[in-house]
């Protein structure tokens, strides 16, 4: 028997169905396997979740179409959080795991025909058959469409109008995902084994046994792997409800062991079961000590190591219960023993802790492509091959002396080093490097033969920390991205599940990836809007960071130049803790930093600013800096022209008289065009030569905002002979040679300068300040910061904004963390996210009356609307009907979010079972509320 989770996008099927496995599949049907299976008379991709001896579903089984392949791509953790992420968000685990794994590539699973020279891990079987894209597509969509018509597998009946688990189809968590007993067979939360073979760099191979009848690997190896300790948080994290059930006992291959402990009779063997040759954790003692609660002892011989000469290796030692290993944690539970050979030596140490290690690992995939014939081909990681083997040496060393500069930063980076679990909000210095504080974090954990995931907002970002991770660690850091072709990412995605690679960069989706031995997942900005995902169940990745850190127990970091709302209210809850530098450290590496103010009158006084938008003092200190040979970098908040016209006499938004469309004027094609244009709608296109306000009846127009080509045009006349470049949208510049320039860069878009821009003006602040948005205000210093980081220390930073407004204010005194402790009290008095759960509702009005009718609603409950969808904000539906669109906000208490994602996933359920086919869109805490 098996038992499969098909991907099917109703929501009443998001259950479990027994199958028949043939005796031909037998052998490589095993838990974590893709397979195809048939459902209501059509065939539908799906997960292998256990092998059963027999079904308690009395009717007739459906047997298994085909494995697809034998790869084990869907792992115990992954599956966890999977349920664990569809009970927050109110989603099902289909969705989640479509974002989670990505599309098989059969070519890079298999290495092509191509065999390894020398391999040193077998698989038991090959790849049974390739992907069949095209059958997926049709087959999902007639899938989706029986299931609204009430078909079932064979073998499983199911609901007419209720979503619970009919008879003979388990659900992996149990009827309530919000807590309960894992049925058994279904074990979700078992740790995920591993193997770590450490050895000095000269050392001949290493050989580890794969998968759970593995008999590669030799005695020696075997018993050289150590027992790694589970590190798990004393606290839930305040954006984390109580979903899932947590077990720690390890799994046994030649006994299955059920949820309870017990030796099962019925056989099962489960994704959660999966045992091979590598060793288990350990339940690890917890610990109440955290960042910041007094002072923490420095461990410095945690992580110090001796220069000059070579470093022999670190030993990771099994944890003893009566060796006197230190458990307190600088946030989080238990600790592993690190045992570190020491060696007499002539040489003096240098004041600062280095921490040596070797990128010479297993054969592993580098986060750059190669070509075959290379020597080592880029198709290398789809072929067999080992875990990685990480050893320390002395050819590369992380030095932690610039984390001496943060309060608490050396014992945060021993704690890390010593598998403790500490859980922090980073905020980094003006000018800090960091790209190479995090890739020194990850080089740490990798140091340790666990694995760290750095998530990063874009590609440039992820460029740059890739680069830092690959000088340090070498081979054992990729790179995720949606931008990879399917080949690349996969090849990738697959080097981090078969443990070769230790360190994953990547966007949002790099949240799930399938490491080994999760130790350390950092998020950077994690304000940016990049993070939200746009696909059900719409999860934000920082959200997800958190659970999954707190359900493996691994250490977390959300780091940034700003801080946001949630971060704070985390810190505030005592689940993470504050990584900041101390306020005389923040004046010595912070520019200049001033806002003379950017009222009408104020600019009317000055005669420069009259003529280019730019304050007297701004310019003033442009030309000083240009006259020193620095650059000069001018943010703007609004690429093209200039974008937004208003009436000059009353500021009423100036519009279209045909389709009501903002008016604007069109870019100059070139600079020896002297020819007056007239303002065109930015909507029709229409020109309005004969403008008249429909207010008070006058001709005059003035330029709400200046688009950033306007204000080259603007500094090109005010600086004759000076490089203007620019840098937004499609034409964005990584970087910039140092020299006297200046750079015109919209938000998010300013390139990086080696030494730094010697001054930065920050235009129109008020367009950024007066949106209507939730998050304009920490999303405004969050752009301003990362811009004034830009500049050296001894530079200037000159801001076009009201001086007496508290985000202004912030900037001025460096203060990101009082900015967002204000920003969670005033969102406590008014009740939005953080302080609450919300959930908006988004369709035509019948679709959502439809939804609040079948929804069991908790107590205390708050029904806001229906209003509007916020301006930017996506449809939940393609085409133009209907064209009217509603949200419906739902808001509760904190303690009632789990109850509330119960109700909505319910509800749900029973609309998909009455074949509504209305357009519906169900989101938790959206980022644009409206």
């Amino acid at each position: 028997m098996a038992r499969v989770l098909p991907l099917l996008s109703p929501a009443h099927l998001d259950r479990d169905f027994d199958y028949l496995v043939p005796p031909e599949l037998d052998a490589i049907a095993q838990p974590g396997v893709r397979v195809r299976v048939r459902f209501a008379g059509r065939l539908v991709d799906g997960y292998l979740l256990a092998r059963l001896a027999r079904s308690d579903h009395s009717g007739k089984l459906v047997k298994l179409e085909r494995v697809v392949s034998p790869e084990r791509v869907l792992t115990p953790e992954i599956l966890k959080l999977a349920t664990v992420v569809a009970a927050r968000y109110a989603g099902t685990r289909a969705d989640v795991l479509r974002l989670a794994i990505p599309p098989r590539h059969a070519r890079t699973e298999t290495g092509g025909s191509k065999k390894p020279a020398e391999p040193v891990v077998a698989q038991e079987n090959s790849v049974a058959s390739g992907d069949a894209q095209s059958e997926h597509a049709a087959g999902q969509r007639s899938a989706d469409d029986a299931g609204r018509r009430g078909g079932t597998a064979s073998g499983a009946s199911a609901p007419k109008a209720d979503p619970a688990v009919a008879a003979g189809a388990h659900s992996v968590s149990g009827d309530d995902r919000g807590g309960g007993t894992t049925a058994a067979g279904s074990t979700l939360s078992a740790a995920s084994p591993r193997a770590i073979a450490t050895a000095k760099a000269d050392a001949a191979e290493t050989v580890s046994g794969v998968g759970p009848n593995s008999t590669g690997g030799s005695a020696a190896a075997t018993a050289s792997a150590p027992t790694v300790a589970s590190v798990v948080g004393n606290s839930a994290p305040p954006g984390a409800d109580s979903v899932g059930v947590r077990t720690n006992s390890p799994t046994n291959a030649a006994a299955p062991i059920s949820a309870s402990g017990s030796r099962d009779d019925i056989g099962i063997d489960s994704v959660a079961s999966v045992s091979d040759s590598r060793p288990t954790r350990a339940p690890a003692v917890p610990s109440d000590e955290t960042v910041g609660a007094g002072d923490v002892p420095e461990q410095t011989s945690s992580l110090r190591s001796r220069r000059g000469d070579a470093c022999d290796p670190i030993v990771i030692a099994p944890v003893d219960a009566d060796s006197g290993v230190d458990g307190a944690s600088v946030s989080g539970g238990g600790g592993d023993a690190v045992r570190k050979s020491t060696a007499a030596s002539g040489v003096a140490a240098a004041s600062a802790r280095v921490l040596s290690i070797d990128p010479a690992v297993a054969d592993v995939d580098s986060g750059v492509d190669r070509a075959p014939g290379s020597g080592r081909d880029g198709d290398r990681v789809g072929k067999t091959s080992p875990t990685a083997a990480v050893v320390f040496s002395a050819e590369l060393a992380v030095d932690p002396t610039p984390w001496d500069r943060y309060i608490h930063g050396t014992a945060f980076v021993d704690a890390l080093g010593q598998g403790r679990g500490p859980r922090a909000a980073w905020q980094a210095l003006p000018g800090e490097d960091w790209a190479r504080r995090l890739a020194e974090l990850a080089a740490v954990v990798a140091g340790r033969g666990r694995s760290a995931i750095l998530m990063v907002p874009d590609q440039r970002d992820l460029d740059r920390v890739l680069a830092e991770c690959v000088r340090l660690v070498g081979d054992s850091a990729v790179g995720l991205a949606a931008g990879l072709g399917p080949a690349a990412r996969y090849r990738r995605w697959l080097a981090a599940l078969r443990g070769t690679a230790r360190v994953v960069v990547g966007t949002r989706s790099a949240v799930f990836a399938p490491t080994t031995e999760l130790g350390l997942i950092a998020i950077w900005d994690d304000g940016d809007d990049t993070y939200a995902e746009q696909r059900a169940p719409y999860s934000h990745a920082r959200e997800v960071a958190m659970l999954r850190a707190h359900e493996t127990g691994a250490s977390f970091l959300a780091a940034g130049f700003a801080r946001t709302a949630e971060i704070q209210a985390v810190v505030d809850s005592g689940w993470a803790h504050d990584l900041v530098a101390d306020r005389g450290v923040v004046r010595k590496f912070s520019p200049r930093i001033s806002a003379p103010g950017d009222t009408d009158m104020a600019l009317e006084r000055d005669p420069i600013a009259r003529a280019v938008r730019i304050p007297g003092v701004g310019f003033a200190a442009a030309r000083s800096a240009l006259k020193e040979g620095a650059a000069v970098l001018v943010q703007v908040p609004r690429r093209g022209y200039v974008p937004s016209l208003a009436c000059a006499k009353c500021r009423t938004p100036a519009r279209c008289r045909h389709c009501n469309g903002p008016l604007a004027l069109p870019e100059v094609r070139s600079p020896h065009d002297d020819v007056a244009h007239s303002p065109s709608c930015r909507w029709c296109g229409i020109v309005e030569a004969a403008f008249r306000c429909a207010s008070c009846g006058s001709r005059a127009l003035r330029a709400v905002v200046i688009g950033a080509m306007r204000t080259a045009e603007e500094l090109g006349r005010a600086f004759p002979g000076v490089p203007i470049r620019g840098s937004s949208g499609g034409a964005m510049l990584d970087t910039v040679e140092p020299g006297p320039q200046v750079v015109v860069a919209t938000v998010g878009a300013e390139p990086v300068l080696p030494g730094g821009y010697g001054v930065a003006l920050l235009l129109d602040g008020w367009a950024l300040l007066s949106r209507a948005d939730l998050r304009a205000a920490e999303d405004t210093l969050r752009r301003w910061m990362s811009a004034a980081t830009l500049v050296r220390a001894h530079g200037q930073v000159i801001v076009m904004a009201d001086p007496s407004i508290p985000t202004v204010q912030a900037l001025l005194r460096w203060d990101p963390v009082g900015h967002a402790h204000a920003e969670v009290a005033g969102r406590l008095e008014v009740g939005f996210p953080p302080a609450v759960r919300m959930a908006a509702v988004d369709g035509s009005a019948d679709a959502v009356a439809e939804l609040l009718s079948a929804a069991n609603l908790p107590e205390g409950v708050d029904v806001l609307g229906p209003v509007p969808l916020p301006p930017g904000a996506r449809k939940p539906f393609a085409g133009d009907s209907p064209a009217e669109v509603e949200r419906m906000l739902l808001r509760v208490d904190r303690a009632a979010g789990a109850a509330l994602s119960r109700a909505l996933t319910a509800a749900q359920a029973v609309r998909s079972t009455h074949r509504s086919d209305a357009p519906l869109r169900v989101q938790i805490d959206p980022v644009d509320i409206g």
